[in-house]
């Protein structure tokens, strides 16, 4: 996980403590504060979901350049042994 995706998680579960702790001490009764709560904790969940899907497809693109990288020397490296084996 990179610094800004660090960042970004510890924002959010910053946001999600505040509003937990707004949301317990608010004058509201015991249900609608329970049901604050859970919509609040939904809503970090979706957050999280969404930021680790974004950080996979960030290392499924990454893996494919470098699986890409790699068939492209090892292509490079077999025409250059043919070229020696033809010139040998």
């Amino acid at each position: 996980m990179n610094d800004n995706t660090k960042v970004i998680v510890a924002l959010l579960a910053g946001i999600a403590a505040g509003a937990a702790l707004g949301i317990l001490f608010a004058p509201d009764s015991g249900d609608e504060t329970r049901d604050k709560l859970s919509e609040s904790l939904k809503n970090l969940g979706d957050s999280i979901k969404e930021t680790a899907a974004k950080e996979i497809d960030n290392l499924v693109g990454l893996k494919d350049k470098v699986v890409e990288n790699i068939k492209t020397k090892v292509k490079g490296a077999e025409e250059e042994y043919q070229d020696d084996l033809e010139h040998a």
